[in-house]
């Protein structure tokens, strides 16, 4: 019996070992780790470089709280990731996780307008079917209704839910990408209306949807519709890539496909590849203006800016920078496009293909046409996951998709040095689990 407690309540298979794209069971089966477990591992298992530069800093200096000192891993990370001051972001701050990246966001938000003299904005407006994570204030500000629903009574009242950007399940057949643009902008602009639009301190959303509805991306002119609403009314932009950033989706920042750039950007996963436990937040220059005037950020971890996974986080950078990873996760992104449209496209239980770089999911339906979809009862999307682990396939499965309830999808998202022999490999075993699924 495992002393574990695990997230489906009981022991799942152990991992003992990672290389490549694949990892080993105790068992002896080698799994080909499709998704990179959440999107996280970004150059895959078992790099030697990336595990030395673990193993030199934490000889040198594990730890040093951050109350008192800095360290040079954590300087030269900021310095490599905004050394261009991309879309005017000028400072990091680096914790454990995106969830804590995640409030750190919404601290800073609120601590930016107590300090330029605003203190009635607290407010915030986020997007259904999004997710900020699984701590109380980004469970309370995020729109995963399902990981919500058990836990409303106890979540703050200060944030407020609007319409996603999700074509696929709520633009009208008659609408034109324009006319669904005007109806989420138009009642973007109503929430801050009935909240008093003086009031409202951030809107908060990912560029692409990751876990909760699976890889969704906004029409284009979307994110720059709602950027001008923001400034018309003088609320901040906080986007969070916890899960598309990094080089995910095919640039290092997401927001750069969108014409938009972010006041506050949250990042993680693809940050240090899972080697270390790290995330972080971005910060515009206005906002660290406002800090440095005033106060300073009044917010600190224990872990915050931790020497040893800075360091983990600032190999994986150099090498997705001095491989040119990027490029492959353009022109790989493009072939799991296509090999996910050559199997899927006429699949009678898909009813969308959807994606950017290497970012990609498939939902399920039970008829192409009227996009119904499988019983939630039967939990679809576990027996695909079941189907594929026998076929030494790991993907990302979640239900949910439309409302936490109904609705089924698998996203695949493998690491950056991903081939397309690779691909090939993924899509494959995904068919067929996909039509054992089924029978």
């Amino acid at each position: 019996m495992s002393r574990v407690l695990h997230r489906g309540g009981t022991a799942p298979p152990i991992a003992v070992r990672g290389e490549g794209i694949r990892l080993y069971t105790a068992d002896g089966q080698s799994i080909i780790d499709a998704s990179g477990g959440a999107a996280v591992a970004a150059l895959g298992h078992g790099n030697r470089r990336i595990a030395d530069a673990i193993g030199r800093q934490a000889v040198t200096m594990a730890y040093a709280h951050t109350g008192t000192f800095s360290n040079q891993p954590a300087e030269d990370l900021a310095d490599l990731l905004l050394a261009d001051e991309p879309g005017g972001l000028t400072r990091a701050w680096f914790c454990s996780s995106g969830s804590e990246g995640n409030e750190a966001a919404l601290k800073l938000a609120r601590q930016y307008f107590l300090e330029i003299g605003q203190p009635q904005r607290i407010h915030t407006i986020a997007r259904r079917q999004s997710y900020h994570g699984t701590t109380l204030g980004a469970l309370a500000a995020g729109g995963n209704m399902m990981r919500r629903e058990k836990f409303v009574p106890i979540l703050s009242r200060v944030h407020e839910l609007v319409s996603p950007c999700f074509p696929y399940r709520f633009k009208n057949d008659n609408e034109t990408d324009a006319q669904y643009i005007d109806r989420l902008a138009d009642e973007l602009e109503a929430a801050f209306q009935r909240l008093g639009p003086d009031t409202v301190m951030a809107f908060l959303a990912e560029p692409v949807v990751g876990a909760t509805t699976g890889c969704v991306t906004a029409i284009p002119g979307y994110f720059q519709r709602v950027r001008q609403i923001c400034d018309r009314h003088g609320a901040l932009l906080i986007l969070d890539e916890v899960m598309c950033g990094m080089g995910r989706t095919g640039t290092m920042h997401a927001w750069e496909q969108e014409g938009v750039t972010p006041d506050i950007q949250i990042i993680a996963k693809g940050l240090g590849g899972g080697y270390q436990p790290i995330g972080g937040i971005l910060i515009g220059d206005r906002v660290v203006r406002a800090m440095d005037a005033g106060s300073g950020f009044l917010h600190g971890q224990t872990y915050q800016a931790h020497p040893v996974a800075c360091a983990a986080a600032l190999e994986v950078q150099r090498i997705i920078r001095e491989d040119n990873l990027l490029a492959n996760v353009q022109a790989m992104g493009q072939r799991l496009e296509s090999a996910l449209t050559e199997r899927f496209g006429n699949h009678r239980a898909i009813g969308d293909i959807r994606g950017r770089g290497l970012f990609w999911a498939i939902e399920f339906v039970t008829d192409r046409a009227s996009k119904a979809v499988f019983d939630p009862a039967m939990k679809f999307n576990e027996r695909v996951k079941r189907e594929a682990f026998k076929r030494g396939l790991s993907g990302y499965p979640m239900g949910g998709t439309i409302d936490g309830t109904r609705g089924d999808h698998f996203i695949v998202a493998p690491p950056y040095l991903v081939t397309g022999a690779d691909i090939d490999a993924i899509v494959e075993r995904l068919g067929d689990a996909v039509d054992a699924a089924l029978a």
